[in-house]
């Protein structure tokens, strides 16, 4: 009756500590964010007024057909270049024409989400560095740094 009473015993306590098994859970207060120092994707500083970014861009764009046709992230910068397909010149200090389609490069995604018929205003500088991408894409210009995505006012024009 010992024996029984042993074993008995001994098989409880095996299914007590398998029953019984503990994972180790982390504690929130020891999170430690290694990239807090990091730039994020979104444009957090000053904001342009429509008529500030019209006097400095060298080329501003009236369009709604603009599309991203390639993009890139995760180490460094990220990169779009975005296609316009047809627009109109509004101003240039350099070119009097342009060909669609016409790509310029932009470090962050901008917000076109608009209407159907809605035409925006791109606003670009002339491109500085990225003379790889500049000499395969055929790029000129970049998305003017701190000018928003103006919705062009057609009772303006």
């Amino acid at each position: 009756m010992k024996n029984y009473s042993f074993i008995i015993f001994v098989f409880i306590i095996l299914f007590s500590i398998m029953g019984c098994k503990k994972e180790y859970q982390r504690p929130d207060k020891y999170e430690i964010d290694l990239f807090a120092n990091e730039k994020k994707d979104t444009v957090t500083g000053y904001i342009m007024s429509e008529d500030e970014a019209y006097g400095i861009s060298d080329v501003v764009i009236a369009s709604s057909d603009i599309s991203v046709s390639d993009s890139s992230s995760g180490r460094g910068k990220p990169i779009y270049i975005y296609s316009i397909n047809s627009g109109d010149l509004l101003f240039s200090k350099r070119d009097s024409a342009i060909s669609y389609p016409y790509h310029f490069l932009s470090n962050s995604k901008l917000d076109l989400k608009k209407g159907k018929n809605d035409s925006v205003y791109v606003f670009l500088e002339k491109l500085r560095g990225y003379k790889s991408i500049a000499e395969m894409k055929n790029i000129k210009y970049q998305w003017l740094k701190g000018a928003p995505v103006y919705i062009l006012d057609n009772e303006k024009k």
